[in-house]
C-alpha cells in the first residue's frame, strides 16, 4: 500500500491542523516542513558516493511556496 506525505508550509503554519484533521488517515501522513534551509552544495564530490540517488529526488521547494503545501508519495 503505498504512503504519502502532505507537507505544509513554515509560512503557512494556520493550514496544518485543518489539513492534519481532514486528509490524515494509514496512507496519509500531514507535517509541517521542518527544513530550515536547503542543503548545503558541496565543493568537492566524496571519493565514492554511497546513496545511489538523493533522497530529495524531488524540489518541493517551488511548490510549498506558491501553494503552502505540497503531496509527496513515500517509499
Amino acid at each position: 500500500m503505498a504512503h504519502f506525505y502532505l507537507i505544509v508550509s513554515q509560512q503557512e503554519p494556520n493550514r496544518y491542523p485543518y489539513l492534519k484533521h481532514v486528509y490524515a488517515n494509514e496512507t496519509m501522513e500531514v507535517i509541517l516542513d521542518r527544513r530550515l534551509a536547503e542543503r548545503r552544495e558541496r565543493q568537492a564530490r566524496p571519493a565514492s558516493e554511497r546513496r545511489r540517488t538523493d533522497r530529495r529526488s524531488r524540489n518541493v521547494s517551488d511548490a510549498l511556496k506558491q501553494y503552502g503545501w505540497v503531496l509527496a508519495r513515500g517509499r
